[in-house]
């Protein structure tokens, strides 16, 4: 995959960029922490002009978490509710514990988004519950764009300074990806053994 990432950012410029960041969100694998410090890095050895690198990133990020936004809008909140019905185990809410977590998602929905946006493992994800809330778009691309041009920029930055030990922002920001993935398949894993769905108030 490295090799494929360097010859895509290399042969494809800023629209290599963009389309790496589009399926970083919408196929996790592909990781930004090693997309945009090579950006970055390209733009330091003059290849590549570092604003726009961080702009390609920026525009492929959010093209990605628009895509995840509207299948949350597909979901809808009343068929989420149906299935924490069916299926609240797995889920891990039933359609009582939905409405709550509902209720306040609208309530803080702008800096969940921005502040989801900048944590890994949750970045791409974030964008299905502003969906399935309904979210304007307009408000939803606005927080999302800020969260994913000062995380591109973070990442594309660090590769810029450090230039050819750019791999290093990887395996900074790769362990703290690794905890917090481990701690959400825990928390969900816990969450499934002892759930018992609230009854509506």
């Amino acid at each position: 995959m490295f090799d494929w990432v360097t010859s895509l950012v290399e042969q494809g410029g800023y629209l290599g960029i963009a389309f790496l960041m589009l399926l970083e969100n919408v196929f996790p694998p592909i990781p930004s922490e090693l997309i945009m410090p090579l950006a970055g890095f390209t733009a330091a050895r003059g290849e590549l002009n570092l604003f726009m690198v961080v702009l390609a990133g920026t525009v492929g990020s959010v093209a990605g978490a628009v895509l995840w936004y509207y299948v949350g809008c597909w979901l809808g909140y009343e068929r989420l509710k149906r299935l924490a019905a069916r299926h609240g185990r797995w889920l891990t809410l039933g359609p009582a514990e939905i409405d709550e977590a509902a209720g306040w998602f609208r309530q803080h929905c702008g800096k969940s988004v921005l502040i989801g946006r900048l944590i890994p493992a949750v970045r791409t994800l974030i964008s299905v519950p502003a969906g399935i809330t309904g979210m304007g778009l307009g408000r939803f691309l606005a927080y999302s764009t800020l969260g994913s041009a000062i995380w591109t920029g973070f990442l594309a930055g660090c590769g810029y300074l450090l230039e050819g030990q750019y791999e290093k922002v990887s395996g900074w920001v790769n362990p703290v990806s690794n905890v917090i993935f481990g701690v959400i398949v825990v928390w969900y894993l816990y969450r499934v053994i002892t759930f018992q769905p609230q009854k509506a108030r």
